[in-house]
């Protein structure tokens, strides 16, 4: 029986943003091998649900336990570096969108300046 607070953690961790990643992120961000999650849901180290994309099966996965996996096979820096590449990439696509948003602000608010300037000079 789950006690009140190890409930909350518990529907949490399935719930909060972020919590939760599929067998197939977890393959590519943390660089494990199916064998390896089904072997962490096989001992009890892993908790997943299954769900289907058009009929094909895939398991959703708590990343703290997938994170917990990870240090315990590999070592804590090897966790850390993980999550460091994970943010860089996510750093670098966060700049890349920025940098064109504001090449299309800036192309936009030359044409205005182009309009503006041509009614000015058409009103002369």
């Amino acid at each position: 029986m789950l006690l009140a607070s190890n409930m909350d953690k518990y529907i949490g961790s399935w719930t909060d943003k972020g919590a939760t990643l599929s067998d197939k992120s977890a393959r590519k961000l943390y660089k494990l091998t199916q064998e390896e999650i089904l072997e962490g849901i096989n001992t009890g180290k892993l908790q997943y649900k299954i769900n289907y994309i058009y009929e094909n099966p895939w398991y959703r996965l708590i990343k703290s336990e997938v994170e917990i996996l990870i240090k315990k096979k590999y070592g804590e820096a090897h966790l850390l570096l993980l999550n460091l590449n994970i943010e860089l990439k996510e750093i670098e696509i966060e700049l890349k969108t920025i940098n064109n948003r504001s090449n299309d602000l800036n192309r936009r608010k030359a044409d205005i300046n182009n309009t503006i300037s041509e009614m000015k000079s058409t009103q002369k």
